[in-house]
């Protein structure tokens, strides 16, 4: 059943979908080297919560601009696709772009691959709650290495507080920002169902 602790694990939870018999789900994989959709499902009264409260949550969610809807599925959903990534990365860049000094064509391309990066990093770092994860690059090093590694891009490194630390701060403003905006009618949402119960 789902717990309503904080509004990133209820977004998370709200668009999952629980096997209510895990063990004989691993058996049929087992057997048959594949999952096969069965209607009998056994539908019980956790069951039937966890939808009532999931529907509630999906309701909060589709009130939001797409853009944000975006942004938290790239962050939370289990069913995120590509596109929620693509939207989520453009919104990042641009917000953090034009909250600083104007770029060149050709550093603004290279922002991108910065852009990604931080958001990669937002991502891991809040995964399950509150800001309880792990950051998967915590050095400029480790930042260069992973944006070469993944795009070809090489930034240069000894300048790196001056040519990029202001825009990764200004990355990470963005997502938290976003961030905040997606999760509002989740929270209030929980808050209006715990005020009941």
């Amino acid at each position: 059943m789902m717990q309503l602790n904080s509004a990133r694990a209820a977004w998370h939870d709200a668009l999952y979908t629980p096997w209510d018999r895990q063990g004989a789900h691993f058996e049929q994989i087992g057997r048959l080297g594949c999952s096969v959709q069965k209607t009998a499902k056994s539908i019980n009264s956790r069951h039937a919560m966890h939808q009532s409260i999931s529907a509630r949550i999906q309701q909060a969610i589709a009130t939001l601009p797409g853009y944000l809807q975006a942004f938290g599925n790239h962050l939370y959903s289990p069913l995120s696709d590509i596109d929620e990534q693509e939207e989520a990365q453009e919104r990042v860049l641009h917000i953090a772009y034009a909250a600083g000094p104007k770029m060149t064509a050709r550093k603004f391309e290279k922002a991108r691959y910065v852009a990604q990066v931080v958001l990669l990093r937002y991502k891991r770092l809040n995964q399950g709650g509150e800001g309880e994860g792990i950051d998967p690059l915590p050095t400029v090093e480790k930042m260069r290495e992973y944006i070469l590694e993944t795009s070809g891009v090489r930034l240069v490194g000894d300048q790196w507080a001056r040519d990029w630390g202001s825009f990764v701060d200004r990355c990470f403003d963005a997502c938290s920002q976003l961030d905040k905006a997606a999760l509002a009618p989740v929270a209030k949402t929980i808050a209006a169902m715990k005020e009941v119960a």
